[in-house]
């Protein structure tokens, strides 16, 4: 499935329009990734928390000079939560 076919699923659950369906989710998304960049987690009871977690530095080498780059940072995480588990398996 991807984010076309769940806006079509989510609108027809909730009897709106495809277009509807599809404002929904990009809204939900926006609101998720606005938080994780504040740094705030977002936690759907029942599914599982999205937080930004900080990475520690680390050295890598650009591809194109050679030199070594040190790069720090954050990346997104996603904690299922225990419901969402059990269902799965």
């Amino acid at each position: 499935m991807n984010r076309a076919d769940l806006a079509v699923r989510m609108a027809n659950a909730a009897g709106w329009s495809k277009a509807a369906g599809e404002r929904a989710m990009r809204a939900m998304l926006g609101g998720i990734l606005t938080s994780l960049k504040r740094g705030d987690s977002v936690t759907l009871v029942g599914f599982g928390t999205f937080t930004a977690a900080r990475r520690r530095p680390r050295t890598i080498a650009n591809p194109r000079t050679g030199k070594a780059v040190t790069v720090a940072g954050r990346t997104p995480r996603f904690k299922p939560s225990k419901e969402l588990k059990q269902a799965v398996r």
